[in-house]
């Protein structure tokens, strides 16, 4: 994998090593084997505890070094090894592995050990644990961590690191974290020497600060518990406070009471708490056939027509620092607004060659995450008077929109996000749920045996898997990434196709698991699935054959196009841009020219949205209406990798 840092932690091996590990830095030039007799270790010692280490280190790499002295030998290990009874442990919220292991003294690999079947499917709340407890050569019984003598794991804080990223890095809750170290329940200050496992030296002061003992109040979340009850929910990529307060049907303040580490922010893979009693809404992806809407197009009767593209020229103009050409170059968000422009352009002439009647406004939405001109557009503009919106850009600001335009249907041409519901509010990109769930709709369509290959490091992907897709099995993976096969082919069926969902962007797994695949192809229907990109897929480790071979299904907004009629639109956008059209610019096409295509029919564009899927030059839009207020695009293609090195789409 090409990473400049890797930290690798193997807790399957803390019996031998302990904590007795010493973090080393690898220098220009430096080899497994030199750092090897710098520590006086043997290469396989510092491969035991670092597996990647094995193909060879880059420069900053860290790797975990045995500490050798403290090391113990194969007889010492006999003749201390502990008798074990097994204690029940009822898994209660927030607790993770780690923090029940650490409450009994024993590993997290133990744990495990002694729970396959109950964590098949995860840790969740209620579940009855088997807790090896150790005793000691008969003598009493150990009942938590504090009767053990444990090394303390002290983490100074560097800059820019939070509480979640931290606790994140030693596998524990940021609650933990803060029961740890009090002190930092207000914030981090860099420099701070925070405890992470065992007990602080009793001569080391953590903080140069006087904590007051405040008197203690009733937690806030507890009310809140009691009326809703709560879930807890593993954050996933790209998802925001906005649309889990809207997935959940809760406000974003009531999240943050819920969850007051989300204060310092949302972030991929944390545990928060969600109502139990809201479970998000399922709409259904209608099931209409593609209409060429220029076959139906209604002469006469003007419409008009709105766009509002964020240009920000007077940005552009108060830029005393940059030329227009610098900026034009290092401003990736104007040229994409460009781009979508001159599609939209594109889309607009070929409109009046067809003799549609549109009048059509650009203005400059002037906008950033968290500014916009939309409102003074509004008035100033009179854009309650068109027949349609198209924009702003961000989510937020066309949510702005929708609010203040009433009734005119506003477009929101790229944002995936899905925050406030209005009526009006049309959503012509998919959301990474929709997207994903295609895929699962698919299979399930094609009767198809589902089976899944996740890293241990993509929680959040078995979470959704296991919670949303039950029908699916999992094939057994080690917590250091190592696929079993024996697992995996026992998970095969030979009367139906098997689709095997790979979600991991590790080499080795990738790899070990296509191998196992491509033998049983002999024997098995198997067709590989993404759930969406993979960038580890284009490594050069990982041959296209191996892909082809496996008829590589992922899902896709996009889809490939080799007609006339997308032949005709790149030779004259050519032809007019002297270059070729780049995904924002066929973007810019499609949507306004389906936008302009609905609003010159018989009927009303609303009317067209509720009944009428149509597919454009790389899209397809087909709304679904939203119970709670306006229409989401559930257009969306499901490609493949076909044995002639080409991609093509499944029927």
């Amino acid at each position: 994998m090409k990473s400049v840092i890797k930290v690798l932690f193997l807790l399957g091996f803390t019996t031998v090593f302990g904590q007795n590990l010493i973090k080393h830095k690898v220098a220009k030039g430096e080899t497994v084997t030199k750092i090897a007799q710098k520590y006086s270790v043997t290469p396989s010692d510092i491969y035991k505890v670092n597996p990647d280490a094995s193909k060879g280190v880059e420069e900053n790499t860290i790797l975990l070094i045995p500490n050798k002295s403290a090391v113990p030998t194969k007889k010492e290990v006999a003749e201390n090894k502990p008798k074990l009874v097994l204690k029940k442990h009822e898994v209660k919220p927030k607790e993770t592995l780690y923090g029940i292991s650490t409450e009994y003294g024993i590993t997290i690999q133990e744990l495990e050990k002694a729970n396959v079947e109950a964590l098949k499917d995860g840790l969740k709340i209620g579940l009855v644990l088997n807790i090896p407890v150790k005793l000691n050569s008969g003598k009493q019984e150990v009942k938590n961590n504090n009767a053990l003598t444990q090394k303390a794991i002290l983490h100074t804080v560097e800059p820019k690191e939070t509480k979640y990223g931290i606790a994140k890095q030693y596998g524990i809750t940021v609650e933990e974290l803060e029961k740890k170290n009090p002190e930092i329940k207000d914030g981090l200050k860099i420099g701070f020497q925070l405890l992470i496992k065992g007990e602080r030296p009793k001569q080391q002061v953590s903080l140069p600060i006087v904590v007051k003992e405040e008197p203690k109040i009733q937690n806030p979340t507890s009310v809140v518990d009691k009326v809703l009850g709560t879930d807890e929910y593993i954050v996933k990529p790209k998802e925001t406070l906005y649309s889990l307060a809207a997935q959940f049907g809760v406000s974003q303040e009531k999240l943050i009471e819920l969850n007051p580490e989300l204060k310092e922010g949302l972030k991929e893979g944390m545990t928060i708490k969600v109502p139990s009693n809201d479970k998000p809404t399922v709409i259904v992806t209608p099931n209409r056939q593609n209409t060429d809407l220029t076959k139906t197009i209604k002469k006469g009767g003007n419409k008009k027509l709105a766009m509002l593209l964020p240009f920000n020229i007077e940005k552009l103009d108060n830029d005393t620092v940059n030329s227009t050409k610098s900026r034009l170059k290092k401003d990736k968000f104007l040229n994409m607004t460009l781009d979508f422009y001159s599609g939209a352009l594109m889309a607009i002439d070929s409109a009046k060659t067809l003799g549609i009647d549109v009048d059509i406004a650009i203005y400059d939405s002037n906008e950033s995450k968290s500014n916009s001109d939309v409102a003074d557009l509004i008035q100033s503009k009179n854009l309650k008077a068109m027949n349609a919106v198209i924009g702003p850009f961000y989510q937020n600001n066309a949510e702005k929109a929708a609010s203040l335009l009433g009734e005119v249907p506003v477009i929101s041409p790229l944002s995936k996000d899905y925050d406030k519901k209005f009526p009006n509010l049309i959503q012509a990109t998919p959301t990474n749920d929709d997207v994903r769930l295609a895929m699962f709709d698919f299979m399930r369509e094609k009767g198809g045996n589902m089976i899944a290959v996740v890293d241990p490091k993509k929680g959040s992907s078995k979470q959704y898997i296991s919670e949303n897709h039950k029908d699916v099995l999992f094939a057994t993976v080690s917590d250091a990434g190592s696929l079993d096969v024996v697992s995996l082919k026992a998970l095969l069926v030979k009367d139906k196709m098997n689709y095997v969902i790979l979600e991991t962007e590790k080499t080795n797994l990738i790899l070990s698991t296509t191998s196992a695949l491509l033998s049983s192809l002999k024997e098995y229907q198997i067709n590989l699935v993404i759930l969406g990109e993979n960038s580890a897929l284009d490594y050069e480790e990982i041959q296209m054959d191996r892909l082809t071979k496996l008829n590589m299904h992922y899902p896709s907004m996009f889809r490939i196009n080799d007609s006339d009629a997308a032949t005709d639109f790149e030779s004259a956008y050519r032809k007019k841009n002297k270059v070729l059209p780049n995904q924002f610019a066929t973007r810019g096409f499609d949507v306004t020219f389906d936008v302009l295509m609905r609003l010159s029919q018989e009927k009303t564009l609303s009317e067209t949205i509720n009944e009428t899927a149509t597919e454009q030059v790389e899209s397809k839009f087909n709304y679904a209406q939203n119970p709670e207020g306006g229409y989401i695009n559930k257009g969306i293609y499901i490609l493949f990798y076909d044995t002639d090195l080409t991609v093509k789409q499944a029927n």
